[in-house]
């Protein structure tokens, strides 16, 4: 990948740029020490290289470092953290 994943804190979203193309992960900060991550987005052309699974990831180590629950809204994020179980801990509400 040519760059890293990165915060856009002012856009609400996690952001990976390649290729001169974004992918995109939209959260909302939610008052209670939660994120909710709404929608991801791959370009067309960077489909089937991972890039959503990269991104998600890298939102979801922030929201751990960060010390905030996550609440998947996005069917790409419940799916990805229903088949990664070590996120299991940060989803809201969760029995873990």
């Amino acid at each position: 990948m040519e760059n890293e994943p990165k915060k856009n804190e002012l856009m609400k979203r996690f952001e990976l740029h390649i290729e001169g193309k974004t992918a995109v992960l939209d959260y909302v900060e939610q008052g209670d020490g939660a994120l909710a991550f709404t929608h991801t987005f791959v370009p067309p052309e960077l489909r089937g290289r991972n890039v959503a699974a990269i991104l998600t990831r890298f939102a979801l180590e922030d929201a751990r470092r960060q010390g905030k629950k996550v609440v998947p809204q996005c069917s790409y994020v419940a799916t990805f953290m229903e088949r990664n179980r070590e996120y299991a801990d940060l989803r809201a509400n969760s029995p873990f």
